[in-house]
């Protein structure tokens, strides 16, 4: 019986495909042992026993770049975890290390690798995360989205996977995804994700400008993201209809995006390989708050193929909605930014990694 140890997290954009890749493992061994470690307090201690998942949590936190005193505590936190995770690596003994990116990955992966486990790695972005890097020279394989990474890593260790996405977003029908939320089919639907965690720049974009929206005849279905739930409700209150509906979390996200003919959203990794898998039109709005811009290489890697539409986030708030209301009933440019996307999917993403973990078990 095989056992993978999976590492990663705090936000969707590492979650995501880390379960994408326990879903694969799992289907083809189905009585194999696979535990998760993540970071405590994380979205990673929810999302993934709702995935059906075991997970244990380390105390570790990121560094804080911009204030080093700050850090002090912080590297206790990190002595802490690799101990504890020196302990879950001793007692799992998995066959494989699976790190997908994020603070607990650091520690997990580094602990396996000293403890004689192969590890492969999987970074999403086009600009290679801090984690990932620094556990280049334990690995022995590392999955990548984008073409050019070997700036970031060895050559002989990188195969161009894509990141996988979740099974359950494609083959769904528009015309139940309408029903289910209750929109019309004579009226184009827009809808709006800021990442798992939400995105300010994004919601004020919408919010300031939803009159507008709607008075051109746009339906909109708004994931505020939690923190941002309250805001985006006052906000709404006076446009009530059938034609908006606002919430802090889209469980259906595969109705949602089969209903949708425009969808504005972070560059994060996985919403953009996500886009490009179902080939939805977009209007990207990179974060301007994560490690090396890297939701702007992301972006430009569509951009760049007319594959969507970018827009800085210094100037969402005054561009977006104009950019929507001239983009959404121009059938024919959506369609090329559809098809465009479409070249741009990389399929079976998790399989090609499950292929990768099983060359690495050792016989």
């Amino acid at each position: 019986m095989y056992k993978f140890l999976i590492s990663g997290g705090g936000t969707g954009g590492h979650i995501f495909p880390a379960v994408s890749i326990a879903d694969e493992l799992k289907k083809r061994f189905p009585d194999c042992k696979i535990l998760f470690v993540g970071a405590e307090d994380r979205m990673e201690m929810q999302r993934v026993p709702q995935a059906g998942y075991e997970i244990v949590g380390l105390p570790i936190k990121g560094f804080d770049r911009s204030n080093l005193l700050r850090n002090i505590p912080i590297l206790f936190d990190l002595i802490k975890s690799l101990v504890k995770a020196s302990k879950i690596v001793k007692d799992f003994r998995p066959d494989v290390g699976i790190g997908v990116g994020g603070y607990a990955s650091g520690a997990a992966m580094k602990v396996a690798a000293w403890q004689g486990v192969p590890i492969l790695l999987q970074e999403q972005n086009g600009f290679a995360g801090v984690t990932n890097k620094l556990l280049r020279n334990n690995a022995s394989k590392i999955c990548v989205a984008y073409e050019g990474m070997e700036k970031f890593f060895p050559a002989d260790k990188i195969i161009l996977t894509g990141n996988p996405v979740r099974s359950t977003l494609s083959g769904a029908d528009k015309n139940e995804a309408l029903e289910h939320f209750g929109f019309s089919a004579d009226k184009p639907v827009l809808l709006v994700i800021g990442g798992s965690l939400g995105a300010r720049t994004i919601n004020n974009a919408i919010g300031s400008h939803l009159k507008e929206l709607l008075e051109n005849g746009i339906q909109v279905l708004w994931q505020t993201g939690k923190g941002y739930i309250d805001n985006a409700k006052k906000t709404a209150a006076p446009y009530l209809c059938n034609s908006l509906i606002v919430t802090d979390f889209v469980s259906r996200m595969d109705l949602a995006y089969a209903m949708a003919d425009l969808v504005v959203s972070r560059a994060g990794a996985s919403s953009i390989s996500e886009l490009c898998l179902l080939g939805k039109p977009s209007i990207l709005v990179p974060s301007p708050n994560v490690a090396e811009d890297h939701q702007t290489h992301n972006a430009m890697a569509l951009v760049n193929k007319d594959a969507a539409i970018m827009i800085k986030d210094s100037e969402a708030t005054e561009k977006v909605a104009n950019e929507v209301i001239k983009l959404i009933n121009n059938t024919e440019r959506l369609m090329q930014l559809s098809a465009n996307a479409i070249k741009l999917a990389q399929r079976d993403s998790a399989a090609r990694i499950a292929d990768e973990v099983v060359k690495l078990i050792k016989k």
